[in-house]
């Protein structure tokens, strides 16, 4: 492999590194509102739309995570969570895990 190959590659590797890098933020910010989470937490989820519902920016990814999931399996079932029991049938587990990460890196 020449010098010119060898530059041509890493320049690939590192251009493909930061378009999957920008693609999760932008599958995050699309499932929020895609997955109806924007009708009741509001834009970036910083300011919900009533004050009973949390505020998601910034917080624990792995915190979201665990309180969709419990949601979902109706191990949390109170007041406050049956509206999002009634779309959580609509998220996997992958696209919870993405919109945690993508919520968890936006600031407060």
């Amino acid at each position: 492999m020449t010098a010119y190959q060898k530059i041509f590659a890493a320049l690939g590797i590192a251009s493909l590194q930061m378009v999957s890098t920008q693609a999760l933020a932008m599958d995050g910010a699309e499932l929020y509102v895609e997955r109806t989470c924007i009708a009741c937490h509001g834009a970036e989820g910083r300011v919900p739309v009533m004050s009973m519902y949390p505020a998601l920016a910034g917080q624990n990814a792995p915190y979201m995570v665990n309180q969709m999931k419990d949601i979902k399996s109706g191990a949390r079932n109170n007041s406050h969570s049956m509206a999002m029991a009634n779309v959580m049938h609509m998220i996997s587990d992958e696209e919870m895990n993405t919109v945690a990460e993508w919520l968890a890196g936006l600031p407060e």
